[in-house]
């Protein structure tokens, strides 16, 4: 289910020669009888926005597991940047520039946000935590990322849902991922936050990050996403690039209406 170089030209992600920057292919996963994933396939380029979408039970969330090392498949093959890639743990999918932002996001509510993007890479001056550098990194960030925050010293129970997600976003941009997996990140927000999600969203984009959104909101893929990548009972049943598809086309691959 590769996607060629015409449909990426057609889909505005000019890489004539470039590689994925991560490729998951023919990956199985089961959890005793039940086979969550059978032969799912998904790649993502840099610059560019893929939607992972499917009904419930169709193996999103495993998928996103198996890539963020919460989960071992059983089958297939992981690649980074043309390099077979083995993922067992967390620590190993950080370490190959993937990022994961969950839709519990994983925050200090007690904690302000500068607290947030450095918990546990905190930087230090001669074993004295360095609140100025970090500070100062933490509004670089901020700005780089166009992001509404009131100031980078609120504490984070403070902030809106989306103001949230934001800081969750700009935790794995700081600490340098190419690879972004964001699980329904607009799912609980209202269509003002929605909306500033989205452009944030598109600005790791124009960052040159790949990205792979899942989500249940046709209206918000079809914004922000370059192709589509669909999943049933586990498997990956077509990748369509926006341009030439519809939410019709989608949406009868997502329940199986095309077998009809």
């Amino acid at each position: 289910m590769a996607v060629t170089q015409a449909q990426l030209k057609r889909s505005g992600v000019d890489h004539s020669t470039a590689e994925p920057l991560l490729i998951a292919r023919n990956i199985s996963k089961a959890f005793g009888h039940v086979q969550a994933l059978s032969d799912a396939y998904i790649d993502v380029y840099a610059g560019e926005i893929v939607a992972l979408v499917g009904d419930n039970g169709a193996g999103k969330s495993t998928l996103i597991k198996v890539l963020s090392g919460a989960h071992r498949q059983d089958a297939g093959e992981i690649v980074i940047r043309g390099q077979s890639a083995t993922i067992n743990n967390p620590n190993d999918s950080f370490d190959l520039g993937i990022a994961t932002v969950y839709q519990d996001l994983a925050l200090l509510p007690s904690r302000d946000v500068v607290a947030n993007l450095f918990v546990g890479r905190e930087l230090t001056n001669r074993g004295i935590l360095d609140r100025r550098k970090m500070t100062e990194e933490a509004n670089r960030v901020v700005r780089q990322l166009r992001t509404n925050l009131p100031s980078v010293r609120t504490p984070v129970r403070f902030l809106s849902g989306g103001q949230r997600q934001a800081v969750a976003i700009a935790r794995v941009v700081r600490f340098g991922a190419e690879i972004l997996l964001l699980d329904e990140p607009t799912a609980a927000l209202g269509v003002k936050e929605s909306h500033e999600m989205l452009t944030l969203i598109e600005n790791l984009k124009e960052r040159n990050k790949g990205i792979i959104v899942v989500s249940h909101n046709l209206a918000h893929v079809f914004r922000i996403c370059d192709r589509i990548t669909v999943l049933r009972h586990g498997e990956t049943v077509g990748t369509l690039v926006k341009e030439e598809t519809d939410s019709t086309e989608v949406v009868r691959l997502i329940t199986g209406a095309d077998l009809l």
